[in-house]
């Protein structure tokens, strides 16, 4: 439903009904919506079929294919260092006309298909997990009452054995050596210190609330969306938006895995792929959706990656953000780096949680080498994290690798962000510092860390309400397939009992849902991600 009719020239006109809490029945059937340039846009929305589109005949019957997958060792050397490439450009200042092409250099226009890749860029060779459920509003379920025109039964036939190649990447490293070799050097360990164990008991658990009126109010990015990403930057497709105040009047949208040519319904895929990239947004009128200034760039109209990553399955695919914050004029970024991609939906496997910093505005970026959370065993508690500062401290939220983990926490002090022997990790009611272990860049207390509430969570976002005077906290609970939000007045909790937020039946494929920092007590402003158009959505949430 359109909010105002009134819209800005860049705001996406999102003709689409209120969404309420809950799985509901899909909507009916609608166009899809247009920005104000009037170009087509996405509908995240469950949605029953056009019904001027007839359904298809049943196709006819086939014999049974059962497929063989042969695994076919693939050796893929990798050069260590990480090549580091930060090119950076000035982007020019967007035409007055938001409906004109801001890059005539680009031939083909807005098409997602029609832009050069820069030389060297690579492909994604292989999908992450979808989310817990990936239903389309546009699939028909399939009828249990055959057609009157349909054939008759076909005889049993023997199924046909389909042999497929399974290329499995062996990682071979090697390591560059000479002054010309570009990359990070090595970083000095910051001194050893030695916090003390404290008391941290839970408190009170607040009082439940209510979610209402949850409804799209734009599309952030992919063609027809307000912001035109795909024209200004080459920023087609893309996921989560998580997002952090970097300065005053400013926030800062990370994106994760981009790419701007190629794309296919069902998820990630395509040319000029990037493993994340970064915006900057002043707008304060969320109601009308959220302007992206500018992004960071290495070339005219093309958003470049801010943190590198091998992209080399088994070693490290991808580096994706999890969350963002800014002590004075240093922003820093929580990440992932990804191995690989598990089989099994809605999983994946890690090879650390790790921290970078940048001291230029977000142009470029320094990985930090000492301040990780290594995946031991596949029991890392601190890989997908959300990292918030409040009051002297800046605090770890953390799962494991995939969306099925419980949540863990550790603080530290503002000054100490990037010493990993000064974190304190919330154990049984207590900080307890990392050195009752036995070195201070191994694991130590981080694998005994207690869940701060009971349930599975996945990509989370957490903020600190100043005005409200208490932290919220939304994530995926992708076990029953809904987005929750909670509440609480300490880090440690006890937390609120979870309030949906939005559940996937209603908005098919989603996933993500990081809060906005300037949201208020009652209106709650989010981005969804949805893997079956692999785009980003602002979401509104009225909260009683």
């Amino acid at each position: 439903m359109l909010r105002d009719a009134t819209v800005a020239a860049a705001v996406i006109v999102m003709t689409v009904t209120t969404a309420q809490p809950g799985a509901a029945a899909p909507l009916p059937w609608a166009p899809a919506p247009v920005n104000a340039c009037g170009e087509a846009g996405l509908d995240p929305q469950a949605r029953t079929p056009n019904p001027a589109v007839p359904v298809p005949p049943p196709a006819p019957a086939q014999p049974p294919t059962i497929q063989v997958q042969v695994v076919q060792p693939k050796i893929t050397p990798v050069k260590i260092p990480k090549q580091v490439h930060n090119t950076r450009i000035a982007p020019a200042a967007l035409p007055a006309d938001l409906c004109a092409n801001p890059c005539p250099q680009l031939a083909g226009g807005r098409t997602r298909t029609s832009y050069p890749i820069p030389p060297g860029t690579p492909t994604w060779p292989e999908g992450p997990p979808k989310p817990a459920t990936t239903t389309s509003p546009t699939t028909t379920p399939p009828s249990t009452t055959p057609p009157a025109s349909s054939a008759p039964p076909t005889p049993w036939q023997l199924p046909k054995l389909q042999i497929v190649p399974q290329p499995e990447v062996i990682p071979l490293p090697v390591t560059l050596l000479g002054p010309d070799v570009t990359g990070p050097r090595p970083q000095p360990l910051p001194p050893v210190v030695h916090p003390p164990v404290q008391p941290a008991p839970v408190t009170h658990a607040l009082e439940p609330f209510r979610i209402g009126d949850v409804y799209p109010v734009t599309q952030l990015t992919g063609p027809g969306s307000q912001n035109r990403t795909d024209v200004r930057w080459q920023v087609n497709d893309t996921d989560l938006g998580l997002m952090w105040e970097s300065a005053p009047g400013r926030v800062a949208v990370a994106f994760g895995d981009t790419f701007g040519t190629g794309f296919q319904d069902g998820g990630p895929s395509g040319g000029d792929w990037r493993s994340n990239v970064l915006g900057f947004s002043s707008d304060h009128d969320l109601a009308h959706g959220m302007k992206i200034d500018t992004m960071v760039s290495d070339a005219p109209c093309h958003a470049t990656e801010v943190l590198g990553s091998y992209k080399v399955n088994n070693f490290e695919i991808t580096v994706i953000p999890t969350s963002g914050f800014a002590l004075g004029d240093r922003q820093y970024l929580s990440y992932m780096s990804v191995a690989r991609w598990s089989k099994k939906p809605s999983r994946w496997w890690t090879n650390y949680g790790g921290l970078a910093y940048s001291d230029d505005g977000g142009q470029t970026w320094v990985d930090d080498e000492h301040v990780r959370w290594d995946n031991v065993f596949g029991q890392g508690q601190f890989q997908v994290v959300a990292m918030a500062p409040h009051d002297g401290y800046v605090y770890m939220f953390g799962t494991p690798n995939g969306r099925f983990g419980t949540i863990a926490l550790a603080r530290v002090p503002q000054a100490d962000v990037l010493n990993k022997s000064a974190y304190q990790y919330w154990i049984d009611g207590f900080w307890r510092p990392t050195l009752q272990a036995p070195s201070p860049g191994g694991t130590g207390m981080e694998l005994s860390a207690s869940p701060i509430m009971s349930g599975i969570a996945g990509e989370l976002s957490v903020r600190y309400d100043t005005a409200a005077g208490r932290w919220e906290m939304s994530y995926l609970d992708a076990d029953n397939n809904v987005l929750v939000l909670r509440r609480s007045t300490t880090p440690q909790g006890l937390w609120s009992a979870p309030a949906t937020l939005l559940s996937t039946a209603d908005y098919p494929s989603g996933y993500g849902g990081f809060m906005h920092p300037w949201s208020t007590g009652n209106d709650l402003y989010f981005t969804l991600s949805e893997w079956r158009h692999y785009n980003v959505y602002l979401m509104h949430a009225a909260i009683h």
